[in-house]
């Protein structure tokens, strides 16, 4: 009896004092990066320079930045109890290009920090700018390369749907959502977990679609941090380019650099 008055008074103090039994934490937020082709000379939209990529790497790591895996951000995400360093941040990277190999893994390598690449299967192993799944089992060898889903052609949705029967794009949303997951993992011997939507483009259907074929979180293209408040079919994430000065880059993982809140990506419960 003693026992279970002393329990009873242990969680008395703990409501009085924290305002409730158990409340999940909100306030934190972390900046997620999506970087796609890593290139020294032929500049494009979507291009950044291996040296550019190296400094922000350099930068994080001497301003007290911790870059932690995908997975780890999800666990807490997801509300599980998962403690997150002080200053944290994610790095990604989109599409399979050969850059990641090359450019990339080099500097990932030397300063000894966790990267998710989603990968389109459609494009690995074909044509000279693409990953070739040899170098994809590489890479994840390392321990420092994790894989995750990016639909299997990455495809425009919005654009597709205005040219099919309903039927048919049912069909596809299948072979993308579906099929692209299954493929990466019988070629890799992993489970897919994560998806990232190509151009950042979802919708209801392509949520409960994803849902049904066992992705756990998606992942945007909306230029805010990630957060509880998301749907986890919905939480964003930065592109970073070379056209992004430093500042530009630290407002980014500072947080003060974001745009305005997609209601539709809000959690609902």
């Amino acid at each position: 009896m003693r026992h279970l008055t002393y329990f009873f008074l242990k969680l008395f103090l703990l409501f009085f004092i924290t305002g409730s039994i158990a409340v999940a934490d909100n306030s934190v937020t972390v900046p997620i990066l999506v970087y796609h082709v890593l290139n020294p000379t032929i500049p494009s939209s979507m291009t950044i320079t291996p040296e550019r990529f190296e400094s922000q790497v350099k930068w994080l790591k001497e301003n007290g930045y911790t870059v932690i895996p995908l997975k780890q951000l999800v666990s807490y995400l997801q509300g599980k109890d998962v403690t997150l360093p002080a200053k944290p941040i994610v790095i990604t990277a989109d599409d399979g290009w050969k850059s990641d190999y090359t450019y990339m893994y080099p500097i990932v390598r030397k300063y000894n920090i966790p990267i998710t690449l989603f990968i389109y299967p459609g494009t690995i192993s074909q044509g000279k700018n693409a990953l070739t799944w040899d170098q994809l089992k590489e890479l994840m060898k390392t321990g420092l390369f994790d894989v995750q889903d990016h639909t299997f052609t990455h495809p425009n949705f919005k654009q597709e749907k205005k040219h099919m029967s309903q039927e048919a794009y049912e069909q596809f949303v299948h072979r993308e959502l579906f099929d692209s997951k299954k493929v990466l993992e019988d070629k890799l011997g992993i489970k897919i977990d994560f998806l990232a939507w190509p151009f950042g483009i979802y919708d209801s259907y392509l949520e409960q679609q994803a849902a049904k074929a066992g992705y756990t979180m998606a992942f945007t293209i909306d230029f805010r941090n990630s957060s509880r408040i998301y749907r986890p079919t919905a939480q964003p994430r930065y592109m970073i380019v070379d056209s992004q000065n430093i500042k530009m880059f630290e407002a980014i993982v500072e947080g003060k650099a974001q745009g305005s809140i997609d209601k539709r990506a809000l959690a609902t419960n």
